[in-house]
This record gives structure tokens, C-alpha cells and sequence, in this order.
């Protein structure tokens, strides 16, 4: 790396979603990869609001499981886990959500294919054995979700 590089200083900058994500949608319909600040705590616990990043492109053949992009309404876009589809309609949770939201595949803007969590350089790749194993078994402890998350914010949060 030329040496010139090792002076550059790197700035973080916030951008409303309603701005920023269109733009990231171009982005990946022109074949590029986008890293992206996570916004929020829909995909609680794993993933965290401000510190954490998703590595996306361009959604194809979505598939039940995938975190995805997509545009729930026009301008408000999420990043959650597909859960069916059924034709061309989408069931969509946040890991963190009970709740769900609906939109068709077309809706479906990008996918993630990695994760950079807690500060990390190295993406846990969503191909990899860990974020597999770790989703299987999230998306099957469904029905005491709501209690996990409860002690996660009550006492993992507060004294982690």
C-alpha cells in the first residue's frame, strides 16, 4: 500500500434513511457490494444498532431465511429475515421483532452476505457454518423469543 494511503483519516457521516437507502439500492442494481451502518434493533441480539454493519448486494432468488433489504413502503426500507414466501408475497421479521411486515419480491432490494459485528475487519459471511447455525436456531426458538430478548435487554445490555 503506497504510504500516501496510511495519512488518509476516514469520517463517518449519518444520512437519513429515506436518502441514503435509494442510493444504495442503484448501487446494488449496478452490480456493487455496499457495507452498511446498521440503523436501529430489529435484528437484536446479534446484530447492533451503530455498531455493527451489513455487507449487501442485489437481492436474486431471495429465499425463506435470507436477511434481506426491502422496501415495506415507499421510502421506509428494513433490514430483516425473510420468514415465507407465498407467490410473490414476503413475510419479513427482525430477529429482535415479534411483529412482522409484508412486501413482494420485487420489494426486496438487496441481501446480505455478511455481517461485521462489534467492531470487527473480518465479516462473519452468512454462507459460514456460524451465522447458519446461529439463525437455525433463532428462527426456531420463536415462541420464547419474547422472553430472550427481555433478559437480553435487561441484564446483558446493562451490565455488558
Amino acid at each position: 500500500m503506497p504510504s500516501d494511503y496510511k495519512s488518509l483519516s476516514v469520517e463517518e457521516k449519518f444520512f437519513d434513511n429515506a436518502l441514503l437507502l435509494p442510493e444504495v439500492v442503484k448501487l446494488l442494481n449496478e452490480g456493487h457490494t455496499v457495507t452498511l451502518r446498521l440503523r436501529g434493533f430489529s435484528m437484536r441480539p446479534f446484530l447492533e444498532d451503530k455498531r455493527d454493519k451489513a455487507l449487501l448486494k442485489k437481492a436474486e432468488n431471495p429465499k425463506v431465511g435470507d436477511a434481506v433489504l426491502a422496501e415495506i413502503a415507499p421510502g421506509h426500507f428494513v433490514l430483516h429475515r425473510i420468514i415465507s414466501i407465498e407467490g410473490e408475497k414476503v413475510v419479513l421479521r427482525g430477529d429482535g421483532n415479534l411483529g412482522t411486515e409484508q412486501c413482494t419480491l420485487k420489494d426486496v432490494k438487496g441481501l446480505a452476505i455478511g455481517f461485521y459485528r462489534k467492531g470487527r475487519e473480518v465479516a462473519d459471511m452468512t454462507t459460514d457454518k456460524k451465522w447458519r447455525v446461529y439463525s437455525a436456531v433463532w428462527t426456531r426458538l420463536f415462541p420464547i423469543r419474547r422472553y430472550l430478548l427481555a433478559i437480553h435487554r435487561r441484564i446483558i445490555l446493562r451490565f455488558f
